[in-house]
């Protein structure tokens, strides 16, 4: 008897696509653009969104340092 394969098909999101074929620079360009459309009606000031993006940064670069840590 001959095992039957299964074909699988990888679904492929079209937004993850087309971020994967943007550069970094042009993946950054196109976050800011739809972040300044989605919060365009909001009361959040340009230090407010940096603080934020601070903080983010700040979070991903710590859990980076202990992630490499412990693969040492």
């Amino acid at each position: 008897m001959r095992a039957k394969m299964h074909i699988r098909r990888a679904r492929v999101r079209p937004d993850e696509y087309i971020l994967a074929a943007l550069s970094p620079e042009e993946r950054l360009g196109a976050a800011l653009r739809v972040a300044r459309e989605a919060f365009k009606e909001t009361k959040l000031t340009l230090a407010d969104v940096e603080a934020a993006v601070r903080k983010v940064r700040r979070k991903r670069h710590a859990a980076r340092g202990t992630q490499a840590a412990s693969r040492r």
